[in-house]
């Protein structure tokens, strides 16, 4: 089921449950700005040259600038958990490079829960499926998310 935006309670999550975030268009600050701050300066990140040589398009943007992106793009969503904590993310693939001036959103997916020892907290595990501006998918994995029941 699709869910409605605003505070969704544990108690109301099902598996299969999903939505959508916004989306974002990424630009070459966002790439220079990540090597500056990760010390990545690889070339096919920061010289558009080399990057076509390899047979991209452009510039791509680094695989865990996106993964910070879409956990932003997670955090600004029109639907929010009552959450505590990333306990962390798994299995996360790149499937497709990202460019400068792509656009990205996500589906977010319920795809297991669990309350915790503590009564008053849960985990919630998030399958993200990133898109890019022509529906295909450039990267997905889950995240595990401590929330407030």
């Amino acid at each position: 089921m699709k869910l409605q935006a605003g505070l969704v309670a544990y108690e109301d999550l099902s598996i299969g449950d999903y939505f959508y975030t916004r989306n974002i268009d990424i630009t070459e600050t966002h790439i220079v700005n990540f090597a500056g701050i990760s010390g990545d300066f690889f070339d096919v990140h920061m010289d558009r040259e080399f990057a076509l040589s390899k047979g991209f398009s452009g510039k791509i943007a680094h695989g865990l600038l996106i993964l910070s992106l879409v956990d932003g793009l997670k955090n600004r969503a029109a639907i929010q958990f009552n959450a505590i904590a990333s306990l962390g993310w798994e299995r996360w693939e790149f499937k497709a490079p990202v460019c400068a001036g792509d656009n990205i959103h996500c589906k977010i997916s319920i795809v297991a829960k669990r309350k915790t020892s503590r009564d008053d907290r849960g985990i919630v595990k998030l399958f993200f499926e990133v898109y890019n501006q022509d529906c295909v998918l450039v990267q997905s994995g889950t995240n595990n998310l401590l929330i407030t029941i």
